[in-house]
């Protein structure tokens, strides 16, 4: 299959927490996985959140941002999903930045694999709903 996973599933990838172990499985599942380049900064900034707030070290998270480089992840460029993003932030009433994901899993037919309960919640009651799936339910499948 293909999915498009977003920050608060690589996060899992680079820093041990719950559902790190999903995140794991995941990416040694052999799926064909993506990321808008957007991913990356999402990350970098919940990993200086994380180093900021004293869970983790400054050092570690450099280090664990380093190691995003090597993950088996097919990148995206932002521009091509951004017009599609905004139109879907504006028709959900939702953040552009997570938009971002989903206008790239239609753009590819993919889907959306995210950590990220509330965003989830956001497309459950939609048209999008089936377009988005929690890692811990990708785990139970697997």
């Amino acid at each position: 299959m293909r999915f498009v996973v977003d920050a608060s599933v690589t996060v899992k990838l680079l820093v041990d927490e719950p559902d790190s172990d999903a995140a794991r499985g995941l990416a040694a599942s052999g799926e064909e996985l993506h990321a808008p380049r957007l991913m990356a900064s999402e990350a970098a900034n919940a990993l200086w959140r994380k180093a900021r707030t004293g869970q983790m070290e400054r050092a570690d998270a450099g280090a664990a941002l380093a190691w995003m480089a090597e993950m088996p992840l097919r990148w995206h460029d932002d521009e091509t999903a951004g017009a599609d993003a905004l139109r879907l932030a504006l028709a959900l009433d939702h953040a552009v930045y997570d938009c971002v994901y989903l206008a790239l899993a239609h753009r590819i037919g993919a889907t959306v694999v995210t950590a990220d309960r509330r965003f989830a919640n956001v497309l459950a009651s939609t048209e999008h709903g089936e377009s988005v799936m929690m890692l811990t339910d990708y785990a139970r499948t697997r």
